[in-house]
């Protein structure tokens, strides 16, 4: 076992030199761990929404080609990162090996945990691709992984089924900031309310905001409507497309009677939405994009090119207790466990066989 890893996992980088895993082009997935370390042995990858549709359109659906693309990032990079995307997702398995100087940590060979790190700077090495399901974007595999000491994870509770804690957890900094975002009397509007992030923001800002406060949801698909309807977290529902900015403008200008959001949360999955989040903000209102495929840049010259002053944060995936809060959400809600173990949980989906190995 070598010894003196740093603890960022900066000894992990190939190229290029002086930056940490995530920025890194390529890094170091030889799965023999240092000693500040976990092994992880892997069987199931979630894909971040951004990635995997952009996996899933340039492969035109084909699993077995959405397969190998994954593979073929994985071996050029060390990680799943996509170069497209430039984001990842995260990862569900049992501890295998642990390095000494993280024998004080809670946890134990055998614990099964899922990382809040991102794959896209995690060492991984896939063995074979099992299974696809594009529901959820779980992808079943054979492989292992490494984490490193700072590196944050969960043990996956024992009151809820795998498949479900983890799809909640793969979106855990989303409604921990709606949570802290949200205040009383606010009018909140969510970006993408149908998927799992939304709908889990629409839950906390609905609870935040209160009777006074006003949660407007935009959904796209008609499923995502329904799902959204069941909930009753919505005041109002607008369904249309998040990329459409002058429509998006219009209708949230109609339902706050002109006033606008004090707060946006964006949770899609597509790019060209940034406009659409800042034109429904207040002058000084706030904006956070928890969506992967923002374009920053858009957002900040497109805000500056028509004179907006809102503040804008970037979507942090991790905020203090986010993945008990993210949990509690489903735990405190019985529609909301209702619907993800409708979509999310084991068994629920249609997984397509892949069966293919690196």
């Amino acid at each position: 076992m070598k010894q003196g890893g740093n603890k960022y996992g900066a000894h992990r980088v190939i190229e290029p030199a002086g930056v940490l895993p995530q920025p890194a082009w390529r890094i170091d997935n030889t799965m023999e761990i240092w000693d500040n370390e976990i092994l992880i042995e892997v069987d199931t990858l979630n894909i971040d929404a951004a990635s995997f549709t952009q996996i899933e359109e340039a492969e035109g659906g084909d699993v077995k080609k959405m397969a190998a693309h994954s593979l073929d990032i994985i071996a050029r990079r060390g990680k799943h990162h996509n170069p497209d995307t430039g984001s990842g997702g995260m990862l569900l398995g049992t501890v295998k090996e642990i390095g000494p100087r993280l024998s004080d940590r809670d946890l134990k060979v055998g614990d099964r945990i899922a990382t809040l790190v991102s794959l896209s700077l995690t060492p991984l090495k896939v063995e074979e691709i099992i299974s696809i399901d594009k529901e959820t974007c779980q992808v079943k595999v054979k492989g292992q992984a490494v984490l490193f000491e700072s590196g944050i994870y969960a043990k996956i509770p024992a009151d809820m089924d795998e498949a479900l804690a983890l799809a909640v957890l793969d979106v855990a900094g989303a409604p921990a900031q709606a949570a802290k975002l949200s205040k009383p009397g606010q009018i909140v509007f969510i970006v993408g309310a149908g998927g799992k992030s939304g709908l889990l923001c629409a839950y906390e800002a609905r609870k935040r905001v209160g009777i006074t406060g006003k949660v407007i949801c935009l959904v796209h698909g008609d499923a995502g409507k329904r799902r959204l309807e069941r909930t009753g977290f919505a005041d109002v529902i607008i369904q249309g497309s998040a990329t459409d900015q002058l429509f998006v403008y219009d209708e949230v200008m109609k339902a706050t009677d002109g006033e606008l959001a004090d707060l946006t949360i964006n949770c899609v999955d597509i790019p060209n939405t940034e406009m659409s989040s800042i034109l429904a903000t207040k002058d000084d209102g706030m904006v956070y994009f928890f969506s992967m495929a923002t374009s920053f840049t858009s957002a900040a010259l497109g805000a500056e090119g028509i004179g907006h002053d809102a503040v804008m944060i970037i979507g942090n995936g991790y905020t203090r207790h986010h993945a008990e809060i993210a949990l509690n959400c489903v735990r405190e809600s019985d529609i909301l466990m209702e619907i993800f173990q409708e979509v999310y949980a084991s068994g629920s989906g249609q997984p397509e066989a892949v069966g293919i190995k690196a």
